[in-house]
């Protein structure tokens, strides 16, 4: 079923996942299109966003935000267009940064909201490397990774469901900071992509059986920075070859995001802790809007110049349907995408 202008459809959380998503924790249903109120407007959802955060809302463990309670609509940002509008500044046809969630309409005070006009051009990239994941990268490495020239960054998911935008981003902002970047990523073509495509200087597929002696060859004179979003044996691997001083910018930890026990084995942590002191290592976990939120405008005046030149590519995932949302949503969980995964909702 397309989107319509005569129905809302909504993907609602139905059931709190113990592990992986499934067919049943998330349910379809369609209501009436909601009617905008006075300061009030209509949004018809463009392109969805799917990101691994939207793991941790359907959870209601103790987390940085609110979980979404069984059956509201699952969160998530979205482009959306303008259907009606009393608020001023916002007029029938704009196009806007929005936060719709899982759903066709959504009706909207505009708090919050960020008007991109009525060009239609490359409207998904506000959800990408022009947006939240883009943000990151650049914030993360530049405020805590503080990379100089000639150090050596390592990204996990360099290309994966966080790298698509984030690692894939952060490697290339190495490279124009004159830095030796290795990515990490999850099979030969991904891997290809991050050295052929985007610049990086050597790319380590994950999945080898001699993974933690391929990057100790690779990363000769050591870590500076490691820029990390997927933990487990990864961070296993890089945190001997760590140098002192080290930097760790941490915004996720995708390889946990379905477990529901620790992962088996000894209890590591007063190892990890020694490592963190002796060689005064800096990790810091981040929440990019808490903490950065206040340097966004410098972002896109850079960002926007550096795609604009070429100097940054982007590889996007575009999915149709929001009938396909959760599907594509597992999959990500699962490494399978290769570029930013969006939902393209609309009819356009």
């Amino acid at each position: 079923m397309t989107q319509t202008n005569t129905t809302n459809r909504q993907w609602v959380l139905s059931q709190r996942p113990s592990g992986e998503p499934t067919e049943d924790t998330l349910t379809l249903i369609e209501t009436a299109i909601p009617v905008a109120g006075d300061q009030q407007m209509l949004l018809r959802t463009e392109f969805l966003s799917l990101d691994p955060y939207m793991r941790g809302r359907m959870s209601d463990a103790p987390s940085y935000a609110d979980p979404v309670e069984l059956g509201e609509v699952m969160i998530g940002g979205t482009v959306s267009q303008v259907v009606d509008s009393n608020i001023d500044g916002f007029a029938p046809g704009d196009f806007v940064l929005s936060y719709n969630g899982w759903q066709d309409y959504a009706v909207s005070d505009g708090v919050g909201l960020t008007n991109l006009g009525k060009s239609s051009s490359h409207l998904s990239w506000a959800l990408g490397i022009l947006g939240m994941p883009g943000f990151t990268a650049w914030a993360g490495l530049k405020q805590i990774g503080a990379p100089k020239a000639g150090e050596t960054i390592v990204v996990a998911a360099a290309t994966g469901p966080v790298g698509a935008t984030v690692g894939a981003t952060v490697g290339q902002i190495g490279k124009l900071l004159g830095c030796h970047v290795v990515g990490i990523a999850g099979g030969a073509e991904k891997c290809a992509y991050a050295v052929d495509e985007l610049g990086f200087d050597a790319c380590i597929d994950h999945k080898a059986a001699d993974f933690a002696v391929q990057l100790a060859k690779v990363s000769s004179k050591g870590i500076d920075v490691y820029f990390e979003s997927v933990g487990g044996k990864v961070l296993d691997a890089v945190i001997p070859l760590l140098n002192p001083n080290a930097r760790i910018p941490l915004c996720g930890l995708v390889s946990q995001y379905n477990a529901t026990n620790l992962p088996e084995g000894p209890d590591r942590m007063n190892w990890l802790m020694g490592q963190i002191l002796r060689k005064k290592i800096k990790l810091q976990g981040f929440i990019i809007f808490d903490d950065f939120g206040h340097l966004y405008p410098d972002f896109a005046t850079e960002m926007t110049a550096w795609v604009k030149s070429g100097k940054i590519k982007y590889r996007e995932e575009i999915i149709t349907g929001l009938e396909n949302a959760p599907n594509a949503f597992i999959g990500l969980l699962n490494g399978e995408s290769f570029g930013k995964r969006t939902i393209h909702v609309g009819r356009k």
